[in-house]
């Protein structure tokens, strides 16, 4: 008889085991904020998004896939690229590299 209930103890420890032992190691970790690798400000995602959404609003209007892709080239994709390589020219030069 004795050996049923000592089953019975074993089985309800392990169960326990299962459920607590990891809450209780996520509780460590949960301890020390993770930083992302890359901080993205509120200011580069609008820019993304509108470097996102510029080209594809004048894809809409020029309907490059037509007759206008020289015009979309230059009025869509085009600007967007030169704001982006002066962004990447100023960057550079405000953290003094060569």
């Amino acid at each position: 008889m004795l050996s049923g209930i000592q089953e019975i103890l074993v089985l309800v420890i392990i169960m326990l085991a299962i459920f607590f032992v990891p809450r209780m190691l996520n509780r460590r970790e949960e301890s020390t904020p993770e930083t992302p690798a890359i901080a993205i400000s509120g200011k580069k995602r609008l820019a993304i998004v509108a470097s996102i959404l510029w080209p594809a609003l004048m894809a809409g209007y020029f309907q490059p896939w037509k007759n206008n892709l020289v015009m979309f080239l230059y009025v869509g994709p085009g600007p967007v690229l030169f704001i982006w390589l002066v962004y990447w020219v100023f960057v550079g030069f405000r953290r003094g590299e060569r």
